[in-house]
């Protein structure tokens, strides 16, 4: 029988400590699911791959230690397919958690502003620890929100997600592309009927997305509550159509819509957007806007995280 190598088959085999949190979420069993590998020194980028896929989860992190000594951590983010440089429930995640290793016994009303490491850049980090177990983390977004120029065939958008295209776009919003690295389609629908109904046919995707782009934000302004401000679905490209519970990144890109179509004024504004109810994954994702000489000058993406589990990795 012939052999055939493993990049990582030689590496020396550890025990190594995970935890398994939800964010955007104060609830267990809701929000995005991650997990975060505290001891991931000597891992190879395959072997990390490796381990994401085992964990099956939308992203899985890995923390190191810093490149640069007054930082706290830094973080390698992978999806099941690669690796990314930027994604904001696993920075949220993250960040509640290494400050849960900090205080320890102690951590119940702590509170920390550190700074960690990602492929996309240094990004600060403020957590707030509600317990032993859970806390709110709020990050600056790495690269502001850009407007893509690119067209938008509205009437293939609407047939591709099973609307009809009056049902597109409230007040002066309007399809359009935005990206904070990765471009995404945003598409404001009519109201939460509308938003519910939408099954996307696969077939019709490439035909109806613009090119380069392969997910696409969906959001309205009416919500389930009224201290909430938009309602929002996260679709994408996978091994299928995956809808995502609660996508930090996208919120991120998100800041410009709401920044150019709201015409905010200067000054900080904050909006929740709630996720993931359409697939029992209730998700709240906080957002801060800064608004300087009519542009967007800053925005923040904060959540809660909640830990439901630790175990080791012997690999």
């Amino acid at each position: 029988m012939k052999e055939f190598p493993v990049p990582w088959m030689h590496e020396v085999i550890l025990s190594r400590r995970f935890a398994l949190l939800d964010v955007f979420t104060k609830e267990p069993l809701a929000g995005n699911q991650l997990a975060v590998v505290l001891d991931s020194e000597g891992l190879s980028s395959e072997r990390m791959q490796a381990i994401t896929r085992e964990f099956n989860l939308a992203e899985t992190v890995f923390v190191q230690p810093p490149v640069q000594p007054g930082h706290r951590a830094s973080l390698r983010i992978f999806n099941p397919a690669h690796e990314m440089p930027f994604a904001g429930h696993p920075t949220v995640g993250a960040a509640v958690l290494l400050a849960l290793e900090t205080f320890g016994h102690e951590a119940a009303g702590q509170d920390a502003v550190f700074v960690v490491e990602e492929k996309i850049g240094d990004i600060r980090c403020a957590v707030a620890l509600h317990s032993g177990k859970a806390g709110h983390a709020i990050f600056d977004v790495p690269r502001q929100a850009v407007k893509v120029d690119t067209p938008v065939d509205e009437a293939a958008l609407a047939a591709m997600l099973g609307l009809v295209p009056s049902e597109l776009g409230f007040e002066n919003h309007r399809p359009s592309v935005y990206s904070v690295g990765a471009a995404r389609l945003m598409v404001p629908v009519r109201d939460l009927a509308v938003i519910a109904r939408v099954r996307p046919l696969i077939q019709h995707w490439r035909n109806a997305m613009p090119a380069g782009v392969d997910s696409l934000y969906l959001y309205t302004r009416e919500t389930t509550t009224n201290e909430h401000h938009f309602h929002a679905r996260m679709l994408w490209l996978g091994e299928g159509i995956i809808e995502d519970p609660a996508t930090g990144s996208a919120v991120a890109a998100f800041a410009g819509v709401v920044a150019d179509f709201d015409q905010l004024p200067a000054g900080t504004h904050r909006f929740v957007i709630e996720q993931g109810f359409e697939i029992n994954r209730p998700s709240l994702i906080h957002l801060e806007v800064d608004i300087e000489n009519n542009a967007l000058h800053a925005s923040r993406i904060g959540g809660d995280a909640i830990l439901v589990a630790r175990g080791t990795l012997d690999v």
